[in-house]
């Protein structure tokens, strides 16, 4: 199954009232990891890249490392540049291969916002890609990108003009979730999910789903969320299962690299077919 473009996955997903694991990657090892669970899975899966992460390996390496690894691939994957404020490294990455962006202006008016995604998603098209959307900021700081404050919500005429005008395909509303840890289960506005999906059609990205529980994702997605944004997870589980094994390696005096890097592999691995059984997306991939 060669690479495929977000709106093949997430369309399908949103059809099937599935969720897609968007995953955040931060370097070769949690890249293979991720796909080659996916691959375990039988699932679609969506690897995403913060901006952090493009500055900090460069887009031409990075994007060498996702042709290698997807080479052959027998399950559908697309890679996905996540929050990204900075026209010009959205313009680097499609140039580079990135199959979708997702723009995010939320700090920006509405009108100011409107009117640049606009032009993002006339760019995108160009490259047979596809575009991510938001006018509100998610509440929570990732990788440099956000703030701490409760975002301001837009009236849903506002969120479906956006939409239409705009011609995103997908869209990632404020519900009550958050990026980073959660300090308590979040209380999420369901319906807006509903009354957006009812309205425009289009499938809803999930953000913030570190520290959600089952019951909520099953029940966003049934609702339309296509597309299920975990970041936060994958740092946990990558620096504690380092950390554990760095103490075993201290402990043992025992120090090979090679035995660290098996072992945080079959975290990040097991991390992401328990997120695609969660979601629905295990099994589904053609």
């Amino acid at each position: 199954m060669p690479v495929v473009s977000l709106k093949e996955i997430v369309d399908r997903a949103f059809e099937g009232r599935y969720g897609v694991p968007a995953i955040n990657i931060v370097n070769d090892l949690t890249l293979e990891a991720v796909l080659a669970g996916a691959v375990e899975a039988h699932s679609p899966v969506i690897v995403q890249t913060s901006v952090k992460t493009v500055k900090s390996i460069g887009s031409d390496v990075l994007f060498a490392m996702w042709e290698a690894m997807t080479a052959g691939i027998e399950v559908p994957v697309t890679l996905h540049l996540d929050h990204c404020p900075e026209r010009a490294v959205i313009t680097e990455c499609l140039d580079r291969g990135w199959n979708s962006v997702l723009f995010d202006a939320s700090t920006l008016t509405v009108e100011e916002n409107q009117r640049q995604t606009v032009e993002v998603v006339a760019e995108a098209r160009r490259h047979g890609a596809h575009v991510e959307g938001e006018i509100e900021a998610i509440k929570g700081v990732e990788d440099g990108i956000g703030a701490d404050t409760e975002p301001r919500r837009q009236s849903l005429e506002t969120a479906v003009t956006f939409i239409r005008e705009t011609g995103v395909d997908v869209f990632a509303p404020s519900i009550g979730n958050a990026h980073g840890v959660y300090s308590a289960t979040p209380e999420l506005d369901f319906e807006r999910v509903t009354e957006l999906v009812e309205a425009t059609g289009v499938p809803i990205a999930l953000h913030g789903g570190s520290g959600m529980t089952d019951a909520q994702f099953h029940d966003l997605i049934s609702r339309g969320c296509a597309k299920v944004n975990i970041s936060t997870a994958l740092k946990i589980e990558f620096m504690k299962s380092s950390l554990a094994f760095l103490k075993g390696a201290e402990a043992a005096d025992k120090w090979d690299p090679p035995s660290l890097f098996r072992d945080v592999r079959g975290h990040i691995v097991d991390l992401t077919t328990g997120l695609a059984a969660t979601f629905g997306s295990a099994g589904k991939a053609w």
